[in-house]
């Protein structure tokens, strides 16, 4: 199930994840991050992953047209907040591959300095 949350940021597209991601979350978010990228430009995304059992392949071509449509070149920072040390070393590769976006990873004892840090863009 996810979750749309409010942090604070206005040009933040901020959820919750626990369980898998259904075609339905994905567009839910992408139409946030869409939205949000006509009112403001540039965004920033948090993502709290209480916990994750996997991702509906409908979900991953939605993203993948989204990607295609819009790029990546809009998103700025992503915070990731979890207690998993399998979804810390993913973020560290992804914020290897993706140079142009600073990606970290923070722990749920940490979600203010995830915050915080989307705040500095």
């Amino acid at each position: 199930m996810l979750t749309m949350i409010d942090i604070g940021i206005d040009n933040a597209v901020a959820f919750t994840l626990s369980g898998k991601v259904t075609e339905d979350d994905m567009k839910r978010v992408l139409m946030d991050a869409e939205a949000k990228t006509v009112d403001h430009g540039g965004i920033v995304i948090y993502e709290e992953i209480d916990s994750f059992s996997g991702i509906e392949l409908a979900a991953i071509v939605e993203e993948l047209k989204y990607l295609v449509h819009a790029g990546l070149k809009h998103i700025t920072q992503v915070a990731v907040v979890a207690d998993a040390s399998w979804i810390e070393k993913v973020v560290k590769v992804e914020d290897a591959l993706f140079r142009h976006i600073d990606i970290k990873y923070f722990s749920f004892a940490q979600k203010q300095q995830a915050i915080t840090f989307l705040q500095q863009q």
